[in-house]
């Protein structure tokens, strides 16, 4: 089972920061999940579009530049990353999720990746993007074919993972509470990937296991991957 850290290691040090993104790369895991927002005139890791539950600012992130965000706390002192900064951090040494939350201008996102990608920052093989919006997947398959997207949802549909087939997804990310075998075995039988979130507790983990879920996003990484390893 794969294991990615989610917001980086965000159980032990602020979310989606610099101590919790090398944190997890310490952990050695499969892939760090963060999540990416616009600003006036950059792309952010920072998780709610209003700026007061991690940070010490108020008002939503769109509404500021980098620059004015960069002089926040975002816990311990930190500083909110920008998305290049992430990618610099990572260095390539293990996949990216990207999850957009309130994104726009997504040429601009895709030149970024691609300029990164040119530069040798990063692989294609180690860019995942993911998003509860599925329009914006389709439209960045579409700029970028190359692309592995991800298809968020917090339910099971009717027809379990079809809605991620037709986007032509690499892999379907589900809710933990909103999973069962009957869903894992039907992304799997579409050809994609199915990783469950947010998984932290051992009993959820061995659930997840016994569904056939194949990777799991935590805010433990150390832990999740110590516990799977005692298995």
């Amino acid at each position: 089972m794969k294991v990615f850290a989610h917001r980086g290691a965000s159980g032990d040090f602020p979310e989606n920061t610099k101590s919790a993104i090398l944190e997890a790369l310490k952990a050695n895991i499969d892939g760090i999940e963060v999540d990416v927002q616009s600003t006036l005139d950059d792309y952010m890791i920072i998780h709610d579009s209003w700026l007061d539950r991690t940070t010490s600012g108020t008002g939503k992130v769109r509404d500021f530049t980098a620059q004015d965000l960069s002089k926040l706390n975002a816990g311990n002192g930190e500083k909110i990353p920008t998305l290049q900064q992430l990618i610099d951090w990572n260095n390539n040494k293990t996949l990216l999720n990207l999850e957009l939350k309130h994104t726009f201008e997504l040429e601009k996102f895709t030149t970024v990746l691609e300029c990164n990608i040119a530069a040798g920052k990063i692989s294609k093989e180690n860019i995942l993007v993911s998003s509860f919006d599925h329009h914006q997947l389709q439209y960045l398959k579409k700029i970028l074919p190359w692309l592995k997207i991800g298809a968020l949802t917090s339910s099971i549909p009717l027809h379990y993972a079809k809605f991620a087939q037709e986007l032509n997804a690499f892999s379907v990310h589900v809710d933990k509470n909103f999973v069962n075998k009957e869903f894992a075995d039907d992304a799997k039988k579409r050809g994609l990937k199915i990783y469950a979130y947010t998984v932290d507790k051992e009993q959820d983990i061995s659930l997840m296991l016994e569904y056939g879920v194949e990777g799991i996003f935590t805010n433990y990484p150390a832990h999740t991957k110590a516990y799977l390893a005692s298995l």
